[in-house]
């Protein structure tokens, strides 16, 4: 199933599960398009009809036949605006407001009873995904952050490590070991006036982290540099990178070191890109499969 059938399945699904296609949505009498309207309404400051329309996508002929059906209700009230008298105010009466009122509670206790089976962890879940479609479709720039570690970073550390490794380069379960090790004596022996970790986020995602250690006095270390799959292609990996390398400079580090595998080709590029040099390298059988091990360094 490619993306364009996914997104139609999904639409169906929602709309079915919502009860978009009842003949009688809320069970109100009023069509899907007439609730929109009524509820916008029924909010602080309620638009007049032409940014309405525009905001609802709606034909200003089809709106106005429903303004026409709220004020035959006593729903409406339209009044000149003393600014400019061509321009009706759009002010729902006081039963008007009950009625949207009620669709909202109903609409609302819908909502609530579809979710009755669904645990906290999940809505949360489900609240951020919504988060990233609105946020995506809308053309919404949201900007990556780069903050330090918090709780739970690292157990989405060893996760994200461990699947990734084992998946593209078939890495066993020693190396979601040796990650596990490396944060837990990050942790316990954590230097914050020379040491730093840098969690790449985006919309309350993480996307990926490195880690600047000490090694000595004059050296520091790159660790952990990680990217999720969805991440790639983004320049995350040379924000990192130059975050990383900017922060041993500042604590006066005087050299980078880091290990790798030769096989990590696109983080083995953007090394050499950066200046790093090869200072050794060693054939090797770790974490199950046959590796090239390099070490790596730059003068800072």
């Amino acid at each position: 199933m490619d993306t364009i059938d996914r997104v139609r399945e999904f639409n169906r699904f929602y709309t079915r599960q919502i009860g978009l296609v009842e003949r009688n949505y809320l069970g109100g009498g009023l069509s899907l398009s007439e609730l929109r309207v009524l509820y916008e309404l029924g909010q602080p400051n309620p638009p007049t009809a032409r940014p309405l329309a525009g905001e609802l996508g709606l034909d200003e002929g089809y709106l106005s036949r429903i303004l026409s059906k709220f004020t035959k209700k006593g729903w409406l009230d339209r009044t000149p605006d003393p600014a400019d008298r061509r321009i009706f105010r759009l002010v729902l009466s006081d039963a008007g407001q009950a009625q949207a009122d009620a669709y909202v509670g109903e609409a609302r206790a819908r909502i609530s009873e579809m979710l009755a089976d669904v645990d906290s962890i999940d809505r949360a879940r489900m609240v951020d995904a919504m988060t990233s479609i609105q946020r995506l479709l809308s053309g919404e720039v949201c900007e990556v952050i780069l903050r330090d570690i918090m709780p739970g970073d690292s157990g989405w550390l060893v996760q994200q490590h461990g699947e990734l490794y084992q998946r593209e380069e078939g890495f066993d379960h020693r190396f979601e070991a040796l990650v596990a090790e490396i944060l837990a004596d990050f942790i316990r022996n954590h230097d914050p006036e020379n040491e730093r970790a840098f969690i790449a986020e985006r919309d309350g995602q993480r996307l990926g982290s490195v880690f600047c250690v000490r090694k000595n006095a004059q050296t520091a270390k790159l660790r952990l540099f990680l990217l999720v799959p969805e991440a790639r292609g983004l320049g995350l990996g040379r924000q990192l990178l130059e975050a990383s390398m900017g922060y041993a400079r500042e604590r006066g580090y005087r050299r980078m070191v880091l290990w790798t595998h030769k096989s990590h080709n696109a983080a083995c590029a953007l090394y050499a890109k950066y200046g790093f040099k090869i200072t050794s390298e060693e054939e090797v059988n770790e974490f199950g499969v046959d590796l090239v091990s390099q070490n790596w360094e730059i003068a800072l």
